[in-house]
């Protein structure tokens, strides 16, 4: 027996489209993670983008639970004194919600250049429109794969 390692002509890659409505944002980013990186294939192999393409639709929906509406998200300007820091609640109230959902998926997968192409096959949008009905998708539905991913909006 010899190890399998799959090269650019070996891999397939799908359309997968997620609704975000009412799952839990921790439970959907370790999903979407996964496959991205492409271990939920029989020919994963570590140093090939080998995951699929995931759509994510209605991220402003995203349900976080307990206290975690309030933790702060941190960066620097760059000058002295520059910390800034916005909370989860304001992100998901403000402009462009899908980037706490972008985050929590980042900080999922390995810190490298690999990590950084696969999140070009991910894309985010914080209604339910989005222009990639051209690749037909399949539906993945998370909210019925465990009964904890989703929860009552408060």
């Amino acid at each position: 027996m010899k190890t399998y390692s799959a090269t650019p002509a070996d891999i397939e890659k799908k359309w997968i489209m997620i609704d975000a409505e009412g799952v839990v944002l921790g439970r959907l980013a370790s999903i979407v993670a996964m496959r991205l990186r492409g271990k939920h294939k029989a020919s994963f192999t570590p140093h090939m983008d080998c995951g699929d393409n995931v759509v994510i639709i209605n991220a402003e929906k995203v349900q976080i639970t307990g206290k975690k509406r309030q933790e702060n998200y941190y960066w620097h300007t760059g000058y002295p004194g520059g910390i800034k820091s916005r909370t989860k609640e304001e992100i998901l109230e403000g402009d462009h919600p899908e980037r706490v959902l972008m985050r929590a998926i980042k900080r999922m997968l390995p810190g490298n250049r690999l990590s950084r192409k696969q999140m070009t096959n991910l894309r985010i949008y914080a209604g339910s429109e989005h222009p990639h009905e051209a690749q037909a998708p399949e539906v993945l539905d998370v909210k019925s794969m465990n009964s904890k991913n989703t929860r009552v909006a408060v």
